[in-house]
């Protein structure tokens, strides 16, 4: 499950180089991609069993909720949250995914 975080992560990270922000918002393609990789990463994130969330305590566990939550509340600005996300928790999270790869690589594992 931690290979499917980080390539939706990079995926999100690819379409966003060197993209301003106003590009983002007029690219409903863009748009649409990254909230649905943002939305696998989130789900994905937060299915994790306990034991292999315990032992990445580093993960912001609550931007990843707020992220899940924000998509799925027709309150919140999805493209904003989108465009936020992007920046704040993916490459932050992709950092701290490579460091457990290489510290941990046992929650890398697939285990069914």
């Amino acid at each position: 499950m931690l290979e499917v975080i980080q390539e939706a992560s990079e995926g999100v990270l690819v379409l966003i180089d060197n993209v301003e922000a106003a590009e983002f918002r007029r690219s409903r393609l863009t748009r649409h991609e990254v909230r649905r990789l943002l939305c696998l990463v989130a789900d994905t994130l937060l299915a994790l069993p306990c034991s292999t969330r315990q032992a990445m305590p580093e993960i912001d566990w609550g931007s990843w909720r707020s992220v899940q939550y924000g998509f799925s509340s027709a309150a919140i600005d999805g493209d904003e949250l989108g465009w936020d996300a992007a920046h704040g928790p993916v490459p932050v999270t992709l950092s701290w995914l490579r460091v457990y790869r290489h510290n941990e690589p046992v929650l890398f594992d697939f285990r069914p």
